[in-house]
């Protein structure tokens, strides 16, 4: 069965100051002393210069997993960060949203091509009649924000912003990073489905895709392993609850189950036939921006890229700026050469993944600070430059 005909029918169908001797450990299944040399030389520079209290990274090779540990969870108590510590996803966490709305489309509960109103008929006769769920999922409904303002704290005061929100660009012209657009590209699926986001995730979704130890509340028999994050003051943080945060930055999980999580995107072997068609479809192009296409919530490259280009996708300019888009119809298939990446934070946490599928590669970076993108970015990449070679 052809999953994406065209991008219409598809619709319409559809390498830091932290005392690493006492903080770093690596517990590594298939390890050896180069790929160790070569995440160690990618992030002890890279917390030093950012002061992060901790990080836990994961790479897989073919489905072998490593996890190399650093630093703290708890600068207060003083406990080590290990590969089941939990860590705030922020923005990666759409990547699950992503899956949530494709497993709707492949279940039949909804497609990408309907109008955000028909999901959410209190949207009815507002700028949302005119704006699909892709042009949510994609970020090119016509200028949501990046943030909601602050005023809008509940789905009350949501709707009412929603319903007074008026596009400033044509949808699907111009792309414009945005947590309530994919947000509401979250809500709507759930809404599709008949149950409430968090209810879907923590029942369906993460257990669909085979783990066990990820959260949208972290349950209390396991608050003992979640991290603390810190920012700017150097006090303990965790996130707070906001209008659509489960949707856009919601996601606590583990360095292991990150690598379980990325193994499952990269193949999907074992998974039932509606999760591998969600996941096809968020690997899919739907859109080119300079030398980044925009799937569903992965953003992805052509393989093989260079550090520049990824830096780039990754900048604040994309971050920030309305970019305009050349739509891709037909979509591009989710199994070609690609490298697929995302970016998350919150006020305390900073993560990032990145992922080569047709190599069977990926790296996960979990950390209890936010800092910048660029550094993350070229930590990775010096990882997975390092694990092609290893794998090779």
């Amino acid at each position: 069965m052809t999953l994406l005909l065209s991008r219409r029918q598809a619709l319409a169908g559809s390498l830091l100051a932290l005392p690493l001797l006492s903080g770093r450990s690596a517990t590594a299944q298939t390890a050896r002393p180069s790929l160790r040399q070569a995440v160690d030389a990618a992030i002890v520079p890279l917390m030093q210069a950012h002061d992060v209290p901790g990080m836990a990274v994961a790479v897989t090779i073919g489905g072998k997993r490593s996890f190399f540990n650093y630093g703290v969870a708890s600068r207060e108590s003083g406990q080590k960060v290990g590969e089941d510590t939990l860590f705030e996803l922020g923005s990666l966490s759409k990547t699950f949203t992503a899956i949530l709305g494709g497993w709707a489309q492949a279940r039949g509960a909804l497609a990408f091509g309907d109008k955000a109103s028909h999901h959410w008929p209190a949207l009815a006769g507002s700028s949302f009649d005119e704006i699909s769920l892709i042009d949510l999922g994609t970020y090119t409904a016509g200028g949501l924000p990046l943030q909601f303002p602050a005023g809008v704290k509940d789905e009350a005061s949501m709707l009412g912003y929603f319903r007074s929100w008026r596009p400033a660009f044509a949808p699907g012209t111009r792309r414009l990073y945005s947590n309530p657009s994919i947000g509401l590209f979250g809500y709507l699926a759930a809404r599709s489905l008949g149950q409430p986001f968090d209810a879907l995730m923590q029942g369906t979704i993460f257990p669909g895709l085979g783990l066990k130890r990820a959260f949208i509340t972290v349950r209390a028999t396991e608050m003992e392993s979640y991290a603390w994050g810190y920012a700017k003051a150097n006090k303990p943080i965790r996130v707070g609850p906001g209008a659509l945060d489960s949707e856009a930055y919601g996601v606590k999980i583990s360095a292991a189950e990150m690598a379980r999580y990325l193994e499952a995107v990269i193949d999907g072997a074992g998974l039932d036939d509606n999760f591998r068609r969600a996941i096809a479809v968020t690997q899919s192009g739907y859109d080119r921006i300079g030398g980044m296409v925009q799937g569903l919530g992965w953003e992805m490259y052509d393989d093989p890229v260079g550090l520049d280009r990824l830096l780039a996708g990754n900048s604040a300019e994309m971050a920030r700026n309305a970019n305009t888009v050349a739509p891709l119809d037909p979509p591009l298939p989710a199994r070609r050469p690609l490298l697929a990446n995302k970016t998350g934070s919150t006020n305390g946490f900073g993560a990032y993944a990145a992922f080569v599928p047709s190599k069977a590669l990926g790296v996960a970076m979990l950390a209890n600070r936010s800092y910048p993108n660029e550094a993350r970015v070229t930590a990775a990449y010096g990882i997975l430059s390092a694990l092609e070679k290893w794998a090779g």
